[in-house]
């Protein structure tokens, strides 16, 4: 049994998602009495802003209030606000090392009653709304093109030793290794392995990844590639390097159980979820896409068009047990990369 709004917050509300209407109509309206709905996710608001903003032109009257927030963070949140009775996300998101633990904090929500399309309803309470594929970038200035790696195995010259290549210490950008069959944990080891001599310089996320890049710091690293996008469009010397395949590293909406403003909540993701949206947040690089390789129609998606542009292939998550898997992989690789510590 969820725990309703009102004896979490000590304020009134709509009601607990296992009480949400059954209609769109009447969410719509529940979600206007309730005014305000606190959303959390690990982009930059700036990325979300326009979704926002639309989003509060349609229903004018609720209040979209944006918390950057990582995703670790977010669960370690989460849990000790439910432990307390006294939650204060509405929205949170999903996706990597953090998918297995928020299935024990969503609450039910039948998305199909509000729009979200079945394919992008995954393990029943999350809805996929975007991806931001990993991928390896290089500075244009620092590197020739003939010089450009092609290949993981590329990514082990010699040439890129003493700090001149960069990487995620948790080592998600890896993620493909234990997604892809053919690649699997045992070959995973054996590369990483090979890769920490080079002594690669390394940041704790993807997101400060992509900054030394960007200076020219190092010259080529693992970035996301909406940074990569985002960067380029400023005129940064960057660009992706066609080192496949990668993993296309699905995000998800939820609502936690005890969100004080679940109707909100539930209105705003099925909004993201819409082709609206989509179509809106496909301009700052985070709509969803294939979650395997197929180019067969990048439309005007910049995210489609450049992973086929670099002739790259991506595979995602089928189901809960790819999320399981990884929790034991990332382990096994920060450690044959000597990034372990603490």
């Amino acid at each position: 049994m969820l725990v309703t709004a009102a004896a979490v917050t000590g304020c009134g509300s709509g009601g607990s998602a296992a009480d949400l209407p059954t209609k769109m109509t009447a969410l719509v309206k529940q979600a206007k009495r309730e005014k305000e709905v606190n959303w959390a996710s690990w982009n930059p608001e700036a990325q979300m802003q326009p979704a926002i903003e639309l989003f509060e032109k349609k229903y004018p009257g609720i209040r979209v209030k944006y918390t950057n927030i990582k995703a670790p963070d977010q669960v370690s949140r989460l849990k000790l606000e439910q432990a307390a009775r006294k939650v204060s996300i509405d929205v949170a998101n999903a996706g990597g090392l953090t998918m297995t633990p928020a299935v024990k904090l969503a609450a039910d929500v039948d998305w199909s009653k509000y729009g979200v399309g079945e394919k992008d309803i995954f393990a029943k309470n999350f809805v996929y709304v975007w991806a931001t594929p990993k991928v390896w970038a290089y500075n244009t200035d620092a590197v020739k093109s003939a010089d450009v790696p092609r290949s993981w195995d590329d990514l082990l010259a010699p040439k890129w030793a003493g700090g001149k290549i960069s990487a995620e210490s948790r080592a998600s950008f890896m993620t493909v290794w234990d997604l892809n069959a053919s690649m699997g944990e045992t070959k995973a080891l054996a590369w990483a392995k090979k890769f920490a001599p080079l002594r690669p310089h390394y940041s704790p996320n993807l997101t400060q990844a992509e900054a030394p890049i960007e200076s020219g710091q190092v010259s080529i690293g693992t970035s996301l590639i909406s940074l990569v996008l985002a960067a380029k469009a400023k005129g940064a010397p960057v660009e992706i390097a066609p080192v496949s395949p990668t993993s296309a590293s699905e995000s998800y909406l939820y609502v936690p159980e005890g969100a004080p403003h679940p109707a909100a909540a539930a209105l705003l993701t099925s909004f993201l979820s819409s082709d609206e949206a989509q179509n809106l947040l496909a301009k700052t690089y985070n709509s969803r896409i294939p979650v395997d390789t197929d180019c067969s129609a990048p439309g005007d998606n910049a995210v489609l068009q450049a992973l086929c542009a670099a002739h790259l292939k991506w595979y995602g998550a089928k189901s809960l047990k790819d999320y399981d898997n990884m929790t034991d992989f990332f382990p096994k690789v920060e450690k044959a990369l000597g990034t372990d510590v603490g």
